[in-house]
């Protein structure tokens, strides 16, 4: 008998691959989501339902009969009234509803080096959320991911790709030499359902087989895109500066300074093995035709 499982943010980056792989083996899924009107593009296939955060009984009962839950939901930055307190709070919820639901298993999407200590409020958020899990009782899975890419809805390489081709130059902060450890999106989702299928408790980072320095990282798509936009290296607080004002442009956040100190500081890798295939230099080759040509908005996404 097919399992009903949950996706957070199924109609989502990370959350459509792990709710395509579900309905590839014909599992039921419902999702929660802060857009229940939005188009669904899954059809008649995806049920959904609000999260329902400020109601725990309700979030309770849209969880009930559940086999999985595959946790999605975070926020890259605050903005208006959604803080990094409040999607912690946010998530402490659904784990204690899901726990009251009976439901037998949590994949919680977290990142490298997530810690309750972390100096960055992303991931220190990160690392109590994770805290919460391990501390619920739930069987759980922590899947810690550096850098995604791929789809059409990944922000970090594609708008960098969009700057190397819109710009005459590109600023790297620092020197570049930090580091970071990409993985595809889909192999995410891949790692996410295998870890649904255990039984027993793991935090594992997932990581691609590449790592690249920033330099190269940015050098790998300007060669691959044959864009002509001449690398400099600034301050990252001239960075900052930079990236705020194609934001006035763009009406969008591009990247903030947590950020950029989180990159700087080579979070986003892995001392742990390589835990996914897909290369990052393979996959830009095959799209490199539309990587970049439009810009994504994360502002825009949060609306829906």
């Amino acid at each position: 008998m097919p399992n009903l499982n949950i996706v957070t943010g199924a109609f989502g980056y990370s959350g459509s691959y792990i709710t395509r792989l579900l309905l590839e083996r014909s599992d039921h899924v419902r999702s929660l989501t802060a857009h229940p009107v939005r188009p669904n593009p899954f059809g008649n296939a995806v049920e959904t339902a609000p999260f329902n955060f400020d109601r725990p009984e309700a979030l309770a009962q849209s969880l009930a009969g559940v086999d999985t839950v595959f946790n999605t939901y975070w926020i890259r930055f605050p903005h208006h009234a959604m803080t990094f307190e409040r999607a912690i709070a946010n998530v402490k919820t659904l784990i204690d509803a899901a726990k009251r639901a009976g439901v037998r298993r949590f994949v919680h999407i977290s990142i490298t080096n997530a810690s309750p200590d972390s100096p960055l409020p992303y991931f220190r958020g990160k690392g109590i959320v994770e805290k919460a899990l391990a501390d619920s009782g739930l069987s759980y899975a922590i899947l810690r991911p550096a850098h995604l890419f791929g789809g059409d809805d990944e922000i970090l390489t594609n708008n960098i790709a969009w700057l190397l081709r819109k710009f005459p130059f590109f600023a790297i902060p620092g020197d570049g030499s930090y580091r970071l450890q990409p993985i595809h999106v889909g192999d995410l989702a891949r790692i996410a359902i295998d870890a649904a299928d255990g039984d027993r408790n793991v935090t594992l980072d997932a990581v691609g087989p590449e790592t690249y320095t920033f330099n190269d990282f940015v050098g790998v798509i300007k060669r691959t895109l044959a864009a002509r936009a001449r690398i400099v290296h600034v301050s990252p607080a001239i960075a900052f500066l930079l990236v705020s004002t194609i934001g006035r442009f763009t009406r969008d956040v591009v990247l903030t300074r947590d950020e950029i100190r989180g990159l700087m500081a080579t979070l986003l890798v892995s001392n742990g093995p390589t835990t996914a295939p897909t290369r990052f230099s393979d996959w830009l080759a095959r799209n490199a035709h539309s990587v970049g040509i439009r810009y994504v908005s994360e502002l825009a996404r949060r609306s829906g």
